[in-house]
């Protein structure tokens, strides 16, 4: 580097020092930004601040309803992430599920935008990080202004979030093709409790997933994880790995259930007889592996921890083998949980020692701490040859204490397998398998293994991954169903272990032949049963060497996704592993009430290409499982992180940056800015530009000094009355002001961009192009000035909706939007023109030339308003029909259950005395008369506050059939019981905040019932 560059770089450093002194902090963040920081660190300290959530009641609040007026959206969100991070205790599995509840409720059940699925998955992994980063305020500040920013749903700022943390973008209509078909939770040896794989797994993408626990099962493994996953929507599955002898070791199967209607159902299998003695000797081969992970921890003691000390340079003091149960608690001892426990105690006891280390031997240990990982402690220090003497649980042996199922050889325990159910899949996992291993294997199984975990993401990242093509080769043999290739490659098979130089060749080869003598037997039992292929990171959450969870087909991405893959190929992995994939198509005919547009519909869909006109469209993807390849462009993609990032990740969760002793100051960048300094700054530089045009080009002082005005004023009215139309209008509620609607974020991108389109319609257009290069003016050719005008206008509005992340409809729509508006500013022209001529003003042409931009602009956002105003209001009565659907679910389903207690009561009787019920001796009806009350509540404050509440009920109310209307009627009628209701209040069903909601109640309710009688 030259002098002179040294010179400018350390002056660019200066002046950029100078500027951070000189810009006021108070410019950057927002004070909710504070605020929701101050709420997330205090939940962590006393997470059962909030112990109401835990309470029966509480998840029959809709999260837009009165429960608003109690606790704010962010604590609430808050608080489920904080429970889900920090549990992990025996016997909290239904509090994680509350909270994961809570959260599906906060933020997917009640999302909103043109992208809402990604913008809930970017919210929760935000809330994630800024829980983690809890110690780091500057970090906390910036996550949470990134929270409440993404919190708009702006379509450019999600794909922005979506690439900052490693997030491929899914398709809003959730049907891509993402899977992981080998996963571990927090019962085995992974880091993360059912609940929160689940979430984690949700966020990543991921639709499908394969759980895998060692040796047994527990009912309450399978309750939370099915609960955690029918709450999110993720496909589960359920597996046990065993572990079977064969030859010199052993191999493992994975063994998945199926065949059962639900959870209830299989809970239940769990509970014969037969099935718990089977688990029982699965428990035999974990205690039998935990006496010998607590034999290394001794061992390690009294021989390694020193050596340890010398080659690490860090102190370690003794493991206490009570301790490292508890820290493991409650998954299953192993080495790497061992592994683990020594980095942790390492990081600990360094922790403590820090403060008398000086900076730069403190920096030092800090450095070490990170880089000796988990795996190097158990490859180093943990390894089976470092202990001789100790006999190996994973290598076969014979002997007295050996649990009966590790004496199994592969048959026997497929047969056992077999006995316990009729309907299961068995998935042979490939580790340190040869295609010889493989062919025996499955011939051996009879056709059981009807899986092959073709793909190990864990193996291929520690690079064992050659066994795989020879394998895959075999498994297309057998697929394909000719018994001439299936010889073919069976003879390869055998040449192949003939140069192997294994000490036990002959038996070997006896084998193989054997199966190559009874090849139609072995072909015929995967005849109508293809051997199909699974593909699993075996993810932990622990390691740094693999990309973490998840798995997915590129085919089946949104085309950002697939740039995003291709510009970012270094970070993400592209497995040699192609499967075949198709889209399918279904037309679902859409039913209409009127008879004229069914009659219409009709005629058109009989045109040709219009069979399917106005039928939805649902788009899937069906994946040939069995077609796997290997191949060197393969079309599967990781959807979890590279190294690095997991690095950032595990020391994020585990707050260890310990050479950084002082909080780094928050970056002051545009990003970070005050919402309403930032809104301010939008408005200056889109006014400029604009203010520039006409102050340089127009001589006439009104344009000149107030075009600019006018023109912004155009586009803020026409924001403002589309807002406050689509929100409510005329029958909006008392209690909302017209700005309730107005969401001044996007008025502020409106006049940035508008701002920019002034040079480009009124002086490059109309003036450089039009009447200096063509001709054209108001006098040659009205129609060709705002026709080209209209054209070069929606070619802006669509260029930077794109560079905004728009969906396409959007950008399509402004694009048309355009072109629809020239009629009407030829028709604005002339009117125009008539009237002035008809006040007898000279130069009526020349008038309207210099105004023609302003009316081209007038005509553009008329249409805007004509076109986007209805489709924000089918957009609110959307939302509102989403949400009063769920609440009119809940209150029928509620009423039915109290027919069914009182099957005496005469039909629709049961409300005309609410008291008897509220007082009832049977808990049963109490509790499903407050489930009521709650449902009321919530439509009350929908009535009140939220837009087209009031237009949706009408709606909604028109089609009930009269049962249904008088169920809803005198449902709403209990809120009169004042006394009853504000009780329940005080009781705390909404917590200990209750005095904004029941001050509410009592002020409204009388209205809101008026007002039904009225409808």
């Amino acid at each position: 580097m030259s002098k002179f560059s040294i010179k400018a770089f350390s002056a660019t450093k200066t002046l950029r020092h100078l500027l951070d002194r000189l810009i006021s902090p108070r410019l950057f963040f927002d004070k909710r930004d504070h605020e929701l920081i101050k709420i997330v660190n205090d939940l962590y300290d006393s997470p059962h601040s909030l112990g109401y959530t835990r309470k029966l009641y509480y998840p029959f609040f809709h999260p837009l309803g009165i429960k608003e007026l109690s606790e704010s959206k962010g604590l609430r969100i808050a608080y489920s992430v904080v429970h889900l991070l920090n549990s992990l205790e025996r016997g909290d599995e239904e509090n994680r599920i509350q909270a994961l509840r809570g959260l599906r409720d906060e933020i997917i059940d009640t999302r909103t935008g043109p992208m809402p699925l990604n913008s809930a998955r970017v919210l929760l992994q935000l809330m994630k990080e800024l829980v983690r980063a809890r110690g780091h305020y500057s970090r906390q500040l910036e996550l949470a202004h990134d929270f409440r920013k993404t919190a708009s749903g702006k379509p450019s700022l999600i794909c922005r979030q979506l690439e900052k943390y490693h997030l491929l973008e899914m398709p809003e209509e959730w049907n891509q093709a993402t899977f992981d078909d080998h996963v571990h939770d927090a019962n085995t040896k992974g880091r993360k409790t059912p609940t929160h794989l689940i979430m984690d797994a949700w966020i990543k993408g991921i639709r499908r997933l394969r759980v895998v626990y060692y040796q047994y099962l527990e009912p309450r493994f399978v309750a939370e994880l099915s609960e955690a996953a029918d709450i999110m929507g993720v496909d589960i599955r359920i597996g046990i790995e065993f572990s079977a002898r064969y030859r010199d070791r052993f191999v493992s199967l994975i063994w998945v259930s199926r065949g059962f209607m639900d959870v209830q159902s299989f809970l239940c299998f769990l509970a014969e007889p037969h099935v718990i003695e089977f688990m029982d000797k699965g428990r035999e081969v974990m205690k039998y592996q935990e006496k010998y992970v607590l034999r290394v921890l001794d061992e390690f003691n009294s021989r390694h921890r020193e050596r340890f000390t010398a080659e690490t340079g860090l102190t370690l003091p003794s493991l206490d083998p009570g301790k490292f149960l508890a820290f493991v608690s409650p998954g299953q001892p192993s080495i790497l949980h061992l592994g683990e426990y020594i980095h942790h105690m390492c990081v600990k006891y360094s922790v403590d020692k820090l403060s008398e280390l000086s900076n730069s031997h403190g920096k030092l240990k800090g450095e070490i701490l990170e880089n000796l990982t988990t795996v190097k402690i158990v490859s180093s220090y943990l390894s089976p040859e470092h202990y001789p003497h100790i006999h190996c649980p994973w290598k076969p042996c014979d002997g007295p204490d050996v649990p009966e199922r590790l004496n199994l050889p592969v048959e026997q325990l497929l047969a056992q397998i077999a006995q316990i159910h009729y309907s299961f899949k068995i998935t042979l996992n490939l580790t340190n398998l040869k295609v010889e291993d493989v062919l025996e294997l499955l011939y051996a199984g009879n056709g059981l293994i009807s899986r092959l975990e073709i793909f190990n993401l864990k193996d291929y990242a520690a690079g064992h991954h050659e066994h795989i093509p020879p394998i895959n080769e075999l498994q297309q043999a057998i697929n394909d169903g000719s018994l001439i290739r299936l010889k073919r490659v069976v003879r390869h098979v055998i040449h192949r272990m003939e140069k192997g130089g294994y000490s036990d060749e002959e038996d070997r080869r006896e084998n193989l032949v054997a199966i190559l003598h009874d090849l139609a037997t072995f072909k015929n039992m995967y005849k109508g049963v293809p051997l199909k292929s699974r593909m699993g990171s075996d993810s932990t959450g622990r390691s740094l060497l693999a990309y973490g969870m998840g798995l997915g087909i590129i085919d089946s991405l949104p085309l950002r996704a697939r740039r995003e893959i291709r510009k970012h190929a270094s970070s993400r992995l592209i497995l040699p592993v192609h499967v075949k994939t198709y889209p399918s198509v279904t037309s679902i005919p859409v039913s209409h009430a009127s008879g004229v547009s069914a009659r219409l519909l009709d005629l058109l869909s009989a045109l040709p290409g219009l069979e399917y006109l106005g039928a939805q469209k649902v788009k899937k993807w069906i994946v040939e499982e069995y077609s796997t390849t290997m191949e060197e462009s393969g079309n599967i993609v990781t959807l979890g992180g590279g190294q690095q990032q997991m690095k950032q990740e595990l020391a994020l969760s585990l707050s260890l940056p310990l050479h950084e002793k002082k909080d780094k100051p928050p970056r002051k960048s545009w990003a970070n800015l005050n919402t309403g300094v930032r809104n301010a700054l939008k408005v200056i530089i889109g006014f400029i530009p604009a203010f520039a045009t006409f102050a340089l080009t127009k001589e006439w002082w009104v344009l000149a000094y107030f075009g600019a005005f006018i023109w912004f004023g155009i586009t803020g009215l026409r924001n403002i009355v589309q807002a406050v139309l689509g929100g409510g209008g005329i029958i909006r509620s008392p209690l909302l002001r017209w700005n309730d609607y107005v969401s001044w974020e996007r008025i502020t991108d409106s006049l940035l961009f508008t701002g920019f389109s002034v040079p480009l319609l009124d002086y490059l257009i109309k003036t450089l192009l039009l009447d200096h290069g063509l001709g054209i003016t108001i006098s040659t050719n009205p129609a060709a000035l705002y026709a080209i005008m209209a054209t070069a206008n929606g070619i802006y509005l669509a260029s930077h909706n794109a560079f905004r992340g728009f969906p396409r409809a959007a950008i399509i729509g402004n694009l048309f939007r355009s072109l629809f508006s020239i009629p009407i500013a030829v028709l604005f022209s002339a009117m125009t023109g008539g009237i002035l001529s008809g006040m007898g003003v000279a130069g009526v042409e020349d008038i309207l030339q210099k105004w023609a931009a302003v009316i081209s602009k007038a005509a553009s956002d008329l249409v805007a308003a004509l076109i986007e105003g209805p489709a924000d209001r089918f957009q609110n009565i959307a939302l509102r029909t989403r949400d009063y659907k769920r609440k009119f679910t809940a209150l029928f389903d509620a009423y039915s259950r109290l027919e069914l207690i009182f099957p005496d009561a005469g039909e629709l009787s049961l409300f005309e005395n609410p008291e008897k019920l509220l007082n009832s001796p049977n808990a049963e009806v109490r509790d499903l008369m407050t489930v009521i009350i709650i449902n009321s509540l919530d439509m009350l404050y929908f009535w009140m506050y939220q837009p087209r509440a009031r237009t949706t009920l009408k709606e909604m109310m028109g089609r009930f059939t009269p049962e249904e209307r008088r169920i809803y009627l005198l449902s709403q009628k209990i809120l009169e019981q004042e006394q009853h209701v504000s009780r329940l209040f005080v009781d705390g069903i909404l917590g200990r905040r209750f005095s904004g909601p029941l001050s509410f109640y009592l002020m409204r309710y009388e209205q809101y019932l008026t007002d039904l009688k009225n409808i």
